[in-house]
């Protein structure tokens, strides 16, 4: 068996430390009884976790974000399965255009983009709404789904469903039993990786949100423009917080790796 030596496992460790050290210094900053950002030197403080209750913005920020990535992230990944199968299964004139269209937002600066949409919107009466945030998010996510659930498909047997078609089910039987389990590690990776874009978002964002419709990577950026407190590393340690939880039950109810790779042929149910 073939092992690592120690140069590639320094490499290894130092590129984990290089992706984990901002967030630590931000989690590390959160705790400063100090007005302005500086590591807690001497003593740790709750004190700007408790602020985020006098500025019921950010809550609203976060729900907004919330709801606003859950549900472009859905669509996205119901509009990217039978796009994918489109795709990967039959040639047809304007293939690669269709391809290229669908994944045309990744080429775009989001600078573009949000310009566009704020013309386009305002034109349409859109302007400042919570749907047209949602159609948005969708463009910009829909690639990455796309891609993801596309690989997928393009890697699927089709001599399995060709016995459940022989064997007399339905179209949508065999879409429902067949299809749609083997593509779900690519369905469900697709899903994440759209809502963590959808969520993390902001340069598009900034020019269609209106007041009541501020996601939290928007009401973050417009905080720091006026103030120079840790608020906004107490709000950034209290997400990582609640995605490091959820990671963990989701982990401990079903498995990580079960979800997004599938499970193993001959792999007894649990």
């Amino acid at each position: 068996m073939n092992r690592n030596g120690w140069i590639a496992l320094t490499f290894h460790a130092l590129f984990i430390v290089f992706i984990l050290a901002p967030i630590v210094v931000v989690c590390v900053v959160a705790f400063t009884p100090e007005g302005f950002l500086s590591y807690p030197t001497h003593t740790w403080s709750l004190r700007w976790f408790r602020a985020i209750a006098r500025y019921p913005e950010f809550v609203d920020a976060f729900f907004a974000s919330l709801w606003l990535g859950l549900l472009s992230s859905a669509i996205a990944v119901t509009l990217s399965v039978p796009a994918a199968l489109a795709i990967a299964r039959h040639r047809f004139p304007g293939r690669e255009a269709v391809t290229a269209l669908f994944l045309s937002p990744l080429m775009i600066p989001h600078v573009v983009l949000g310009i566009a949409f704020l013309r386009f919107f305002t034109e349409i009466g859109l302007g400042g709404t919570f749907a047209g945030l949602v159609i948005s998010h969708v463009v910009i996510v829909l690639p990455f789904a796309l891609r993801l659930v596309l690989a997928s498909a393009a890697g699927m047997d089709r001599a399995i469903e060709n016995a459940a078609v022989s064997l007399g089910a339905s179209g949508l039987t065999t879409f429902r039993r067949i299809t749609l389990p083997l593509i779900a590690p690519g369905v469900a990776s697709g899903w994440a990786l759209a809502f963590i874009q959808s969520f993390d978002e902001v340069t598009m964002t900034v020019f269609i949100a209106a007041p009541g419709t501020t996601t939290l990577p928007v009401r973050m950026f417009l905080y720091i423009q006026d103030n120079i407190d840790p608020l906004v590393t107490s709000v950034s340690a209290a997400v990582i917080a609640l995605t490091v939880l959820f990671l963990i039950v989701l982990d401990r109810l079903y498995g990580i790796e079960r979800l997004l790779a599938g499970r193993a042929v001959g792999q007894d149910d649990r």
